[in-house]
C-alpha cells in the first residue's frame, strides 16, 4: 500500500509540475489555457508539492488571487490531515 501511495504521489506531482509549465507556455504563446480549477484540483488530489515547486520555477500564478489563497488553503488542509493521520497512526501503534 505504501508503494502505491508513493508512486501515485510521485506521478501526480510530476504531472502537476508539467501542467503548470504547459499552462505558462500557453499563456506566453496566447494559446488555450488550463483552467485554474484543474490546477487546483491536481493540487488537492495530492499534487500540491508539484504546484508549489512549479510556481517559482515557471514564475506562474505567483501573484494571482484568489488562486494563491485557494492553493494555500489546500496545502494547509493537507498538512492538518497528515499530522492528524500520523498522530492517529502513532497512537494505534502504541496502544
Amino acid at each position: 500500500m505504501i508503494v502505491f501511495i508513493a508512486v501515485y504521489l510521485g506521478v501526480l506531482n510530476l504531472l502537476t509540475f508539467a501542467i503548470f509549465g504547459f499552462d505558462k507556455a500557453a499563456a506566453a504563446d496566447k494559446r488555450s489555457r488550463v483552467p485554474e480549477r484543474a490546477l487546483l484540483t491536481l493540487a488537492a488530489l495530492g499534487g500540491s508539492p508539484g504546484a508549489l515547486l512549479a510556481r517559482p520555477v515557471f514564475r506562474h500564478k505567483t501573484r494571482k488571487q484568489p488562486f494563491s489563497a485557494w492553493l494555500t488553503l489546500i496545502v494547509f488542509v493537507q498538512v492538518v490531515v497528515g499530522v492528524v493521520g500520523l498522530v492517529w497512526w502513532w497512537k494505534g501503534r502504541a496502544g
